[in-house]
């Protein structure tokens, strides 16, 4: 490491004030601060010294993502495995299959380096193609605006692949995060300016535009040209019959997005998060209880045409991305509700529309992304009311 450290030290005068490649100064700063710990501190009584920064903060939800990465590996070849299993193989193989054939590993859904093989075949192109599309943006626009490159794109760079389906085609995951970086992000001014979370945004850009590849039945498991519902899309429908049991989707093996099927996974980021204080256990659990209030509402009204209506409390827990977006999304510091009474309020609402989308809608069963989307859009309003009634508040106590 010290002779790495000797060479970056003496490029360094190539990417300062006057140097040749002084544009590409963030670039260089980026990956030095990435391997080192930087060498600047401060100085005085006056400053407030804490082993907290952005980079720490954000390798610290890397870290809280790792449980849902190794369950993306897992997951998305044992759907794969299930299918070849039941159906054999088919003659046309994607290539992932053909690379676990050549490796003689077999498609035996009860081995877990089967499974684990063919699953990273198929999350990491993704992950690489979001690092490299995402990465050019984020590097472009600080170069431009003379400023360092944040840590926050590591995130947003592992949080995405773990929201898409594994057969979505490589030239749309590009698009997508460079939709959320540029729209969701930089428009705003970067790292902390932005209003929505960049990487639910960019998964929303590919729902829209391209709604037969982000959605359906064929885009859930790993395998071209096969089908297999998801079970919340099943709930939705009073003829698809609902085979996976509670526990199944509780610890994952269920088709879904890549990352999203595993509430065991989540809980385990949650944990990592609310003991480190990086997410807000206020928001985490403002949004249980308003789902499970607004689904137990509509289990009590009930409705003859709609199945959704008697989906009770438990299995909205467990289907779909409501767990991994109430860890992950909505605890998002940037553009989650940061006042303490706000948090409650942002958390209450996003509960309650999720099962809203869900249960209103079914042609439209998962309603995670558009809910945390939408309260996004609301949060810094939330907290302006309550930051005036503070204000309010402080004013009427000094009133002579």
């Amino acid at each position: 490491m010290k002779v790495l450290r000797r060479f970056f030290d003496k490029q360094e005068k190539h990417f300062t004030s006057g140097g040749k490649l002084e544009r590409l100064f963030p670039l260089y700063e980026a990956v030095d601060t990435f391997l080192f710990t930087p060498d600047k501190r401060t100085e005085g009584p006056v400053h407030v010294r804490d082993v907290i920064d952005l980079k720490r903060t954000m390798m610290i939800v890397v870290y809280a993502l790792i449980p849902t990465v190794l369950m993306a590996f897992y997951n998305t070849g044992l759907q794969a495995n299930l299918i070849y299993q039941q159906t054999g193989l088919p003659g046309d193989l994607p290539w992932q299959a053909e690379v676990i054939r050549a490796l003689g590993v077999g498609f035996d859904p009860s081995n877990l380096l089967a499974n684990v093989l063919q699953g990273a075949l198929y999350f990491l192109p993704v992950y690489i193609i979001t690092l490299a599309a995402g990465g050019f943006w984020e590097v472009l626009f600080a170069s431009v605006r003379r400023h360092e490159v944040n840590e926050g794109f590591l995130v947003t760079s592992l949080l995405f692949p773990l929201i898409l389906p594994p057969t979505i085609p490589y030239w749309q995951v590009a698009l997508g995060i460079s939709f959320g970086v540029v729209i969701g992000k930089e428009v705003f001014g970067g790292v902390g300016m932005n209003i929505l979370n960049p990487a639910l945004t960019a998964r929303a850009f590919l729902f829209f535009a391209y709604p037969a590849q982000i959605s359906g039945d064929k885009v859930w498991v790993a395998v071209d040209g096969l089908s297999k519902a998801t079970p919340l899309a099943k709930f939705a429908d009073p003829v698809m019959e609902v085979t996976a049991s509670w526990w199944n989707a509780f610890w994952g093996f269920i088709p879904g997005s890549m990352g999203e099927t595993s509430v065991f996974a989540c809980l385990i980021g949650a944990a990592v998060l609310v003991i480190t204080g990086i997410g807000s256990w206020r928001i985490i659990l403002s949004v249980v209880i308003g789902m499970v209030g607004m689904s137990l509402f509509f289990n009590a009204v009930g409705s003859e045409s709609n199945p959704m209506f008697q989906l009770a409390p438990h299995w909205h827990l467990v289907l779909g991305g409501f767990a991994f977006g109430t860890v992950y999304m909505a605890t998002d510091p940037v553009s989650a509700a940061m006042t303490r009474g706000g948090k409650y309020v942002y958390g209450l609402l996003i509960g309650i529309l999720v099962v809203m989308v869900r249960v209103v809608n079914p042609a439209f069963p998962e309603g995670m992304m558009l809910a945390i989307l939408f309260m996004n859009v609301f949060a810094p309003i939330i907290d302006r009311i309550y930051i005036n009634r503070n204000i309010k508040r402080r004013l009427a106590r000094n009133v002579v």
